[in-house]
């Protein structure tokens, strides 16, 4: 049987889990808008007579970022179905979060990247998309609690 104290906890834990959840979606979000700045930028900018997109390193950057964005979204919608089903998503949760937190970053880093100079000016959207992900590995814990709590989960050290 719970005590009072330990309900309390337990209370929390499932507020977190929303708030991490709702995390991981703006992450998700974020690493989209990335890809998608960097997509737009590559489709313009032109370099040696030719498109950034015709270049084969720049094209196999933007395949691993989108699939990366894909794993984060569908981790992101399993978190959400679970809360959403009244069952325990602490683990998911903060799996949810920790990787499409850092898939936002990483994102965010490769576009400003792509742009060059371009991308540390307001002018264009990956300056703003860059700040923007950095929050989404702070908030509601970073990604070093996020560890923490998925490895509790599967050592079951609680």
């Amino acid at each position: 049987m719970l005590g009072e104290r330990d309900t309390g906890f337990v209370q929390a834990m499932k507020v977190l889990e929303g708030g991490r959840i709702a995390m991981a979606a703006m992450g998700v979000g974020i690493a989209q808008a990335a890809v998608d700045q960097a997509v737009r930028y590559m489709r313009q900018r032109t370099a040696f007579g030719k498109t950034l997109a015709e270049f084969n390193g720049l094209q196999g950057m933007i395949a691993d970022l989108a699939t990366e964005v894909e794993v984060a979204r569908l981790l992101t919608l399993r978190a959400a179905y679970l809360k959403d089903q009244g069952r325990p998503a602490t683990h998911a949760a903060a799996m949810a979060k920790l990787f499409a937190s850092e898939t936002a970053m990483k994102a965010a880093t490769k576009a400003v990247q792509i742009h060059g100079g371009a991308g540390y000016i307001t002018e264009f959207p990956v300056e703003r998309i860059f700040r923007d992900a950095k929050l989404t590995e702070i908030g509601e814990g970073t990604s070093e609690i996020q560890r923490m709590v998925i490895a509790r989960e599967i050592l079951q050290l609680t």
